[in-house]
């Protein structure tokens, strides 16, 4: 089973511009990010995909390998499906570009959901993490998630899921957007069509559900430290001092 590993990587991110590119400790967002994915051991490839020349010059001059996306994309999914075309591999999966601090325990759980599987009835793998008491569980940016006995997911929202009628103590789990795709799942998925559950929502996965297609969500007791705004790197280059 060859398993890769893309980075999707925009320059002007919209809460961020050009965060990637940042400093984190006399490298920048991106390479740390690249470099962190490689370290784990994982992936028999690691490329950054971008519609950037100025990440891909950075990725390449620091010795790691970029791939340009041709066009426009939506998500982040579309930009991987595009360079993945003509890339050799069994299992893709989606790094995000602003973690730089990868875990290598999750991505690890995400790929054995793969080796088990030997009838090929998971299409994608994910993560989700237990909220708490402190978490903003009616925060929208915080998606939130149900699934079925075996795991495998149900919805997903922006509210917050299941509703509590007879006000009962509920257990809430935070979508941590890490995926890990068989290639072609991911070549067909990202041609489907929205829905209207997509629209709505705004979550691409949805698109996924809403075909049929299986997703199996993996806990993890991690929160990625994603960098979405200077406070966040800031934070990012205390942790990377300790």
């Amino acid at each position: 089973m060859k398993v890769i590993a893309m980075i999707p990587a925009r320059l002007e991110a919209t809460r961020f511009p050009r965060k990637l590119l940042q400093d984190l400790g006399g490298k920048s967002v991106i390479v740390r990010t690249y470099e962190a994915a490689n370290k784990t051991g994982l992936f028999d490839a690691v490329y950054v995909v971008t519609d950037s020349q100025e990440i891909f010059d950075e990725v390449v001059s620091s010795g790691g390998e970029a791939v340009m996306s041709k066009t426009e994309h939506q998500s982040g999914s579309d930009r991987i499906a595009e360079a993945i075309q003509n890339i050799d591999a069994d299992i893709v999966v989606n790094v995000q570009g602003d973690e730089p601090f990868t875990d290598a325990t999750s991505l690890r759980d995400l790929l054995a959901v793969f080796v088990d599987d030997i009838d090929n009835k998971i299409d994608i793998t994910s993560l989700m993490f237990k909220m708490g008491a402190d978490d903003d569980i009616n925060n929208p940016n915080n998606v939130k998630i149900v699934t079925d006995v075996n795991d495998c997911a149900l919805y997903f929202s922006r509210s917050p899921i299941p509703f509590p009628r007879d006000n009962q103590s509920v257990e809430y789990f935070k979508h941590i957007g890490i995926y890990a795709f068989r290639k072609e799942a991911l070549l067909k998925g990202t041609q489907l069509p929205m829905n209207n559950l997509e629209r709505i929502e705004k979550l691409e996965q949805l698109r996924f559900l809403a075909n049929g297609m299986k997703i199996r969500m993996v806990k993890t007791t991690q929160q990625p430290i994603g960098i979405d705004t200077p406070e966040d790197l800031e934070k990012a280059r205390d942790l990377l001092r300790e």
